[in-house]
């Protein structure tokens, strides 16, 4: 079952190359350069997991038997729901009654991965996950710096686009919300040179 899910996984993803797999919809309010946008996001929701990892790879891993076990029917309803992207992960933080303080729990080994959800569904209407561990969320309309940029998912290479992604927020004065997050756009088994990979944060 395992196996079929991430068979499963690799090839919706996959598909992206025979037809157009959702995403959530955003206008580009500024290009600075070398894959770096300033964008306009619609309101969208996710479906989200927490999971204890050492690294990035590995929480993906653990997140993704979750995700898409609840994608591929694991909901009360039976329901198989479309694949999206990206496959949005970060660390996982505390956010402060008195919003919006963020506390970044950089050693704690817990990540936040998600799947967007489609346009059709609203959290009234979306089949509830048999795993309770699986949980929705409304992410608000926000603006968003992106980099994007390809090659393999190894947290050296997300390191080193997120510094050039925090350059260029100090660069030109932006106000952050939060921490910055991952997005992958592909399966495991797309060369990295063809892999659509970014790093992004809100920005007030």
């Amino acid at each position: 079952m395992k196996i079929n899910i991430v068979i499963l996984l690799c090839t919706l993803l996959l598909s992206k190359t025979v037809m157009a797999i959702e995403e959530p919809e955003f206008k580009v309010l500024k290009d600075f350069g070398d894959g770096i946008e300033l964008r306009q996001y619609n309101a969208f929701i996710i479906a989200e997991t927490e999971v204890n990892a050492a690294n990035a790879d590995e929480a993906g891993n653990l997140a993704f038997k979750r995700l898409g076990g609840y994608i591929f029917g694991g909901n009360q309803s039976k329901q198989s729901i479309a694949m999206t992207a990206p496959v949005n992960q970060a660390r996982s933080e505390k956010i402060a009654m008195t919003a919006p303080v963020s506390q970044r729990q950089a050693d704690n080994g817990k990540w936040l991965v998600s799947f967007v959800m489609p346009n059709k569904y609203s959290l009234e209407t979306l089949p509830i996950p048999n795993d309770k561990s699986v949980y929705f969320k409304q992410v608000p309309a926000r603006k968003v710096l992106a980099i994007r940029f390809s090659g393999r998912w190894t947290d050296g290479n997300f390191a080193d686009h997120e510094n050039l992604l925090v350059a260029s927020v100090k660069a030109n004065q932006l106000k952050t919300v939060g921490i910055p997050w991952t997005a992958r756009y592909n399966p495991p088994f797309m060369p990295g040179f063809l892999r659509r990979n970014e790093v992004m944060i809100e920005l007030r």
